[in-house]
């Protein structure tokens, strides 16, 4: 049973009582099946880590329009990082005449 924290702080996390015992039950079977708990908080427990991780920042709880313009930013950062990588810099160009002289 999680006694702290308790269901009051956690729900400052998320939108309703649903979506946090989603996010909670999700990150606790990704904990069970050996992913590292982000938390210093030492427990056995995979449910009390995943809400001390809610608790702590370490999980974010989205709701689909915040998730959306996470997607949509890396998305476009994404882009911005390809064509940065295609455009090489007036610095960067190599003159083939002066390199075997």
């Amino acid at each position: 049973m999680i006694v702290k924290p308790t269901v009051v702080q956690l729900l400052e996390k998320a939108e309703n009582r649903y979506r946090l015992v989603i996010a909670t039950a999700k990150r606790a079977r990704q904990i069970s099946s050996g992913s590292k708990p982000m938390t210093d908080k030492d427990d056995v427990s995979p449910v009390t880590l995943a809400a001390d991780e809610i608790e702590e920042d370490k999980v974010k709880i989205y709701n689909e329009n915040e998730w959306q313009e996470v997607v949509k930013n890396k998305e476009e950062n994404s882009e911005e990082i390809k064509n940065e990588e295609k455009e090489p810099e007036e610095n960067d160009t190599l003159n083939s005449n002066s390199e075997n002289e």
